[in-house]
């Protein structure tokens, strides 16, 4: 994801917070389904829980010490900081177990990532019953992990609140000279202090790190093969894993894709695409819904959104609490982004910019501190919005010319005039990060690998539809299961389409037909 747009786990938060009555009566449902017969994951010839290089034995032979932690089991996995010096020192990545529901028919463990940069596994794998199929969940240990620098994985720290406060709120779509210096200062800001406060680890905390770190949790776990869930960015954390072992891919599960070949730019320029076109269809259902306060149509309600944040660039809005910031049109466009993700949240964003358009900004900044991790009053509960530079910067890096972005903004504003000079401007950080990394973009095919199952949502807003069809075209061996419809990622999102064809390979190894439409 680029550094403006991060999580499907905001759509998982989005979807337990703002619709939680909605997931009860999913999950009662979802308790009367039949389960397959389960059928076990074997691994073929070559497939071993070996290291692949005797330096790392230590690290791929250690034994997890599983200690209650609530209703789960939790353990802390050593990994070397850097794969290149198994030696020099090494962190801890937190993981958390959910076992699986129904022990006699279990096949083995399912590792899952939420997405980000910098969602929390663990959190995730809390949700255990909501994130799977009831049949998958009978029949796997769900497995979430903090990747490393995410959460309590040696968590990258780089402002404190406030500083974090007024680097988000900065002006997105600088208009004139001083504003682009402003942004270029934040920018910096954001660059240094990350390096300042995590000098060991910031070089160490690329997609192939954390890959190769989910190899010693699979050896860890005991599986010859790594069976895996990668929701948005976790869907490029998954493909790296693939590329890096691809005998060792169990039944892989990839949705709302990340293509590992794109650069910095056409990540942002393909979200600006997406949000425009999921924004048009929020619209959409507003107005048909009546009573709309953004217009009596999609074009009217477009350029109304556009000119509301225009109005906050100039004048910012009260957001009810002196301990909250104005609502910015950084903030506000946040708050917009997070309704994007779920469709659910469509209505509550509504009432939302009705709201501000009588003047009070508190709900749709209560929406912005659902997508950046904020607690209301001040405070964070998570570092997303700091680890996904961390990470993004040493995976797809950027310039640090002014005039590269400005060229974004012209480029993106043709295809998508509402989101393109948001996103034109998020990764600016990254053309001033302290750390290089060594990984460039590249396509991946991961010869020699079993099925990977390829997901793409076509109104998804954070990852486009296209790029589900570009990787499945990447992979020598990628099916596609394609959903019509809204909202970030596909499965367990509504549609019984998707969830039987995910979860019938999961469960039974039954490989989706490579076309599959819902």
């Amino acid at each position: 994801m680029t550094s403006r747009h991060a999580a499907p786990t905001r759509a998982r938060r989005a979807a337990v917070r703002l619709a939680a009555a909605v997931l009860a009566l999913a999950t009662m449902a979802a308790c009367t389904t039949p389960e397959p017969d389960a059928v076990p994951v074997t691994a073929p010839v070559g497939a071993t829980t070996q290291s692949p290089e005797p330096v790392l034995a230590g690290y791929y032979d250690q034994q997890l010490d599983w200690t209650r932690c609530g209703e789960f089991e939790c353990a802390d996995l050593r990994v070397p900081i850097d794969y290149d010096d198994p030696a020099g020192g090494d962190i801890a990545i937190r993981v958390l177990k959910a076992r699986a529901a129904n022990p006699g028919k279990r096949i083995g463990s399912l590792v899952v990532n939420p997405g980000g940069p910098g969602g929390s596994g663990v959190q995730y794998a809390r949700s255990a019953d909501f994130i799977v199929g009831p049949a998958v969940r009978s029949a796997f240990d769900i497995v979430g992990f903090d990747p490393r620098g995410v959460g309590q994985s040696a968590p990258i720290d780089c402002l404190g609140d406030g500083a974090l406060d007024d680097f988000l709120g900065t002006d997105p779509t600088p208009d004139d000279e001083a504003e682009k210096q402003d942004l270029l200062a934040a920018a910096r800001t954001m660059a240094s202090g990350c390096e300042a406060n995590n000098r060991e680890l910031l070089a160490h905390v690329s997609t192939e790190d954390a890959a190769k770190d989910m190899d010693v949790l699979r050896s860890a776990l005991g599986d010859g093969q790594l069976n895996y869930l990668g929701k948005s960015y976790g869907t490029f954390l998954g493909t790296t894993y693939a590329d890096l072992f691809p005998e060792r891919v169990g039944r892989f599960v990839l949705d709302g894709v990340v293509p590992p070949d794109l650069t910095s730019a056409q990540v942002a320029e393909g979200q600006a695409k997406g949000f425009e076109l999921a924004t048009r269809a929020y619209v959409a259902d507003c107005v048909d819904e009546g009573g709309c306060p953004l217009g009596g149509s999609v074009d009217e309600g477009m350029a109304w959104i556009r000119s509301f944040l225009a109005g906050l660039d100039a004048k910012p809005l009260p957001s009810g609490d002196p301990a909250e910031p104005e609502l910015t049109e950084a903030w506000a466009t946040l708050g917009l982004a997070a309704a994007m993700y779920d469709q659910g949240s469509w209505g509550i964003l509504t009432d939302a910019l009705r709201e501000a358009r009588s003047g009070n900004g508190a709900s749709l900044m209560g929406l912005a501190n659902t997508y950046a991790d904020r607690v209301p009053g001040g405070g964070y509960s998570g570092n997303i919005m700091e680890v996904i530079y961390a990470v993004n910067c040493l995976d797809r890096p950027d310039s640090p010319d002014l005039e590269t972005y400005e060229g974004y903004e012209e480029t993106f504003s043709k295809v998508a005039p509402t989101w393109g000079p948001y996103l034109a401007w998020g990764s600016v950080a990254c053309g001033f990060w302290p750390v290089k990394g060594d990984n460039p973009p590249h396509a991946i095919s991961a010869e020699g690998s079993n099925p990977i199952v390829v997901v793409g949502t076509t109104r998804d807003p954070a990852t486009i539809y296209e790029w589900s069809k570009q990787l499945r075209d990447q992979l020598a061996n990628g099916v596609l299961v394609s959903l019509d419809g809204d909202g970030h990622t596909a499965y367990t999102r509504g549609s019984q389409c998707v969830d039987d064809a995910i979860d019938a390979y999961y469960v039974r190894g039954a490989v989706p037909e490579d076309g599959l439409q819902c």
